[in-house]
């Protein structure tokens, strides 16, 4: 057999094709065409719920997917991924850009599943503004969690989305959960004070820090500290081991000056090297601490509840949003009166009101 035939014998093998007749071509077009068979919802459901990590990345693609087409498909798989969610703890981390949040979560990550757990992380890298592209290196930077057969790591674009997160960061959430992962870890794009979406789907949340890059005192911004359950210093080893101790005496002081927390709970400021592992323990440790005190008050379970509350509304304001750019009448309207209102021939506002008054009217 010659050296053609012998490779459309195995092509055909590949394409399931029991016929000699079937050209090269022809069996190269069925291979594609399998694989551009997409799984229906109740394939992509069963598939998560064995823990099956194809079907699962395969279904945050779903959701994350801006084609219209695809919503009633997503809807249809976190409707029947939701009864087996709810079920991990789910931790955010921020921290501005070079704090060291990929070394950390690979660290503690590994941590984690050397204790048993399974961990899923979701990383979210910034888009551009200019290009609308994204590194998603995450994967590349945890090498070694990666390879963890209790780990699964998705990295995504935050797009035009604000908070720190990608836009379907929830609804990932619910499918890891559902596939089996009893701690979520989303690590946020670290803009350092605008974390709110983030701390508004998770249970403990993370503030990485480090010093030895200016006055310590630059770095402790009320908003973002009073969200924190917890500041660790980062890199704490070496030459920097002394500096990092000071400036945890600085972030102890401020955070006395904050209010309460309804859970009564006092952040706490650890620090910790994730290079040498030295003080990882310890930051689980303080998680631990936490979450057995807001079991015991009651304060998770109602956290949970406004959360829950809190994405429905914001599920509504994004689909009104959605809705509103896809109505063939706006799209048609709309670059015309952006020109308008860039010539100076109607205001902002008034074009703004005009076409809210004609999708009211559809």
């Amino acid at each position: 057999m010659s050296s053609s035939n012998k490779q459309a014998g195995s092509l055909n093998e590949k394409a399931g094709i029991s016929s000699p007749e079937i050209t090269n071509a022809s069996a190269i077009s069925q291979i594609k065409n399998k694989r551009r068979q997409q799984p229906s919802a109740d394939e992509l459901i069963s598939g998560i719920l064995s823990g099956n990590r194809t079907a699962l990345s395969r279904a945050i693609t779903l959701i994350e997917s801006t084609n219209p087409e695809h919503t009633e498909k997503a809807n249809e798989v976190i409707k029947g991924c939701l009864p087996q969610a709810n079920k991990s703890i789910r931790i955010g981390i921020t921290g501005v850009p070079g704090v060291g949040k990929s070394t950390f979560i690979e660290a503690f990550g590994t941590f984690l599943t050397q204790l048993g757990k399974k961990v899923a992380v979701l990383a979210v890298d910034p888009s551009s503004s200019l290009s609308h592209g994204s590194i998603l290196g995450d994967k590349t930077r945890m090498e070694e969690l990666v390879k963890d057969e209790n780990a699964f790591i998705r990295p995504s674009a935050s797009g035009e989305t604000l908070g720190g997160v990608a836009r379907k960061t929830r609804e990932s959430i619910i499918l890891c959960e559902a596939a089996g992962f009893d701690t979520i870890i989303i690590e946020t794009v670290g803009v350092g004070q605008s974390e709110t979406a983030v701390h508004s789907m998770v249970d403990f949340f993370l503030l990485l820090k480090i010093s030895g890059a200016g006055d310590e005192l630059q770095g402790i911004k009320r908003g973002i500290m009073e969200m924190a359950d917890a500041i660790v210093i980062n890199k704490a080893d070496g030459d920097n081991i002394k500096k990092a101790n000071m400036a945890k005496v600085e972030f102890n002081r401020a955070l006395h000056l904050f209010p309460s927390k309804k859970t009564a709970w006092q952040p706490k400021v650890t620090t910790c090297s994730a290079i040498t592992k030295e003080g990882i323990s310890e930051v689980w440790e303080t998680i631990s601490e936490y979450f057995e005190l807001t079991e015991q008050t009651g304060y998770f379970g109602e956290k949970r509840k406004e959360q829950n509350q809190f994405w429905m509304m914001e599920t509504i304001n994004e689909q009104l949003k959605s809705n509103f750019y896809n109505q063939p009448e706006i799209i048609s309207q709309l670059e015309q009166i952006k020109k308008a209102v860039q010539n100076n021939e109607i205001s902002p506002f008034a074009a703004a009101q005009l076409l809210l008054d004609k999708y009211k009217k559809m």
